[in-house]
């Protein structure tokens, strides 16, 4: 359906990001003719700029209530924008005094949960869905079906600089670092690699640069490792995901996009988190799941291995 103008809100985190590309591209296959922004965040806008769903994106700063001046230019960028829809995929209190600062007047038509929207999505039991299917339920509501698992194959990257092996094995042992209880030991992580190395296959540790301490534990006590730690953008973790024989992480945001490229995944949850609402999806995802991670046994992780 052509509109106009349209406006997508998604603002993070970078599994939330992720999780909402095959909406991302249900929506520009439904208004194929229409004009499409992003309001996003500064950390996902190299990566979704190459993406053909979006046509401009728009770099939300977040201001905190008391920043005044930072609310009033929001403002102008949004009404500025004579946006005919707006798909509100963040559903939060921010994203919803988004909505306020359109008015007064006329609003555009809005798919979300503020009260008032044109398009509400009024499931009773959205919080208890996978961030997938409560998105696929919204969208239905606004006239949008068939959300699939992103299509990644526009994503490039020249992964030369990193003298790749034949064959590699991702290993992703960080995690937000104020949920420590959402890691598997790296002593753990280390064994896996050991493991993954017995199989004639080099294991690559995958992090950000606050994960330098996990990295380094690895490091210590295993050889024959590709260490990537702080070097990889997202862009370059979609394409090494391709290539690679398989990946096993903790529940954190490069599991999702090396999940939604195609990769093998095993993905570690322990009660911190809900893997029913917010597990990475993708074509072979699984989870282990344990209350306490500080007890899943690296033997038992080796067993579920999937390396192709």
């Amino acid at each position: 359906m052509t509109y106009g103008r349209i406006l997508v809100i998604r603002l993070g985190a970078l599994g939330d990001v992720v999780l909402s590309c095959g909406p991302f591209q249900a929506i520009r296959r439904y208004h194929k003719g229409s004009q499409i922004t992003l309001l996003t965040t500064q950390p996902y806008v190299d990566f979704l700029k190459s993406s053909e769903w979006f046509d401009e994106i728009i770099v939300d700063q977040r201001p905190s209530f008391w920043q005044i001046k930072k609310w009033i230019r929001l403002r102008k960028i949004l009404r500025a924008g004579h946006f005919d829809r707006i798909y509100d995929l963040q559903t939060s209190d921010r994203s919803g005094w988004y909505y306020k600062l359109l008015g007064p007047g006329n609003r555009p038509e809005w798919s979300g949960i503020v009260s008032g929207c044109s398009h509400p999505h009024i499931n009773p039991d959205r919080d208890e869905l996978h961030t997938i299917d409560r998105q696929r339920d919204q969208l239905a509501a606004a006239g949008i079906s068939n959300i699939s698992i992103p299509d990644f194959s526009w994503v490039n990257s020249d992964l030369g600089r990193f003298n790749l092996p034949k064959r590699y094995y991702l290993i992703v042992p960080g995690g937000a670092a104020h949920r420590p209880l959402k890691r598997w030991p790296a002593k753990n992580f280390a064994a896996i690699a050991r493991n993954i190395v017995t199989r004639g296959v080099t294991p690559v540790l995958i992090g950000g640069v606050t994960e330098r301490e996990a990295a380094d534990s690895i490091l210590s006590v295993c050889e024959n490792i590709l260490d990537l730690t702080g070097l990889t953008s997202l862009a370059d973790l979609a394409v090494l995901a391709r290539h690679s024989c398989g990946a096993v992480g903790n529940d954190t945001g490069p599991m999702h996009i090396i999940a939604a490229a195609g990769c093998p995944c095993l993905v570690l949850f322990s009660s911190q988190s809900d893997h029913t609402i917010t597990a990475p999806r993708g074509q072979n995802v699984e989870i282990m799941f344990s209350r306490d991670l500080a007890n899943l046994l690296p033997e038992k992780v080796e067993r579920k291995l999937s390396i192709r």
